[in-house]
């Protein structure tokens, strides 16, 4: 069942025909404030792969991938959930030196997606990956990536402002660190999103630390597949959206497994099974370099940044008839 918010009197600041020239707008700045603040490669990525290779992102080892049959091949391809796993053999292929990474598009189809503001079935994400090396393998090196990550977005945000006067947003550039536990400690009789709307409403901008393993209640804060975050080395980079008045997220990124977290990860969530599998055993035996990765919402950075109340605005996909209707009712002109 989908869930439709409409905030009370929205109106779009900016016309239909001003979006989409804003749209591009904000990709291109975006790309390059981050390739530079992160020192990142554009590189060309798949839209599929081979089942067999375990590149494909499992998200939280539920969802169902898009799969079809090649004529020529005979074979099985799955779209990409996420490009987590190809990119770090991406950096392997090509040889990237520490310090120096790849950034590329990611478009996917989760057709299990749940349909909200902020949710479609339609993906697409700056999807990036750095080399990094044992001795920046730690939190002061994910910290620091997120203050550049989110000085990157605070950037984009000014020079729209100047072609969009009509956007009004202002976005913290102080970046609150909390981990998973932390908040539950906090708000022990809340839900996880529940947690998360209550934090952002003091601290504006925020990263969510240590995603994927239980807590102390028993319960996991979200769901993270075991074999491309460190669970103790990862987070979610979350504005508070004035608009939605609610947390926002805009980016899951981390610290990726080596090969003590990789076989840690697996044996806590049964699957074992993955070791075999090209790129687990390259991991395991210690043959694809350390690294760091993130994606990065296209359309939720368009969201947010043009102060827009439902994705639909910023992206054309599929929608159940009871947000088409809610949206026209609303004045909400979904793409």
């Amino acid at each position: 069942m989908s869930k439709l918010t409409i905030p009370k009197g929205y109106k779009s600041l900016i016309n239909l025909y001003d979006t989409q020239s804003a749209i591009g707008t904000i990709k291109r700045i975006f790309e390059n404030n981050l390739n530079n603040a992160l020192n990142l490669k554009r590189v060309s990525a798949p839209l599929f792969v081979l089942p067999k290779t375990g590149l494909n992102d499992d998200l939280n080892g539920i969802e169902r991938p898009v799969e079809f049959e090649i004529k020529e091949t005979t074979t099985k391809a799955q779209v990409v959930h996420s490009l987590a796993k190809w990119k770090r053999m991406a950096l392997h292929k090509y040889g990237f030196p520490v310090g120096e990474g790849l950034c590329t598009d990611m478009n996917a189809i989760r057709p299990d997606e749940e349909m909200d503001n902020l949710h479609s079935i339609y993906v697409d994400q700056w999807d990036w990956e750095k080399v990094i090396d044992q001795s920046t393998r730690n939190v002061d090196t994910l910290k620091g990536t997120v203050e550049k990550i989110v000085a990157a977005i605070c950037d984009t945000l000014e020079e729209i402002k100047k072609l969009y006067p009509a956007i009004s947003l202002t976005l913290s550039r102080d970046v609150s660190f909390i981990t998973t536990q932390e908040l539950e400690d906090l708000y022990p009789t809340l839900s996880p999103k529940e947690r998360e709307n209550e934090y952002l409403k003091q601290h504006k901008t925020a990263f969510i630390m240590q995603i994927g393993d239980v807590l102390k209640s028993g319960i996991k804060h979200d769901g993270r597949a075991p074999d491309y975050d460190d669970w103790k080395l990862n987070g979610d980079i979350v504005f508070w959206s004035d608009v939605l008045e609610c947390a926002f997220e805009v980016s899951s990124m981390g610290i990726r497994v080596d090969s003590k977290s990789l076989d840690e990860q697996l044996t806590k969530t049964g699957c074992d099974n993955r070791r075999s599998l090209p790129f687990h055993s390259m991991l395991l035996n210690n043959e694809l370099p350390l690294t760091m990765g993130g994606g990065i919402g296209q359309s939720r950075i368009c969201m947010l940044l043009l102060q827009k109340a439902h994705i639909g605005e910023v992206q054309v996909s599929i929608w159940d008839d009871n947000t088409i209707s809610g949206c026209s009712k609303a004045e909400i002109e979904l793409l």
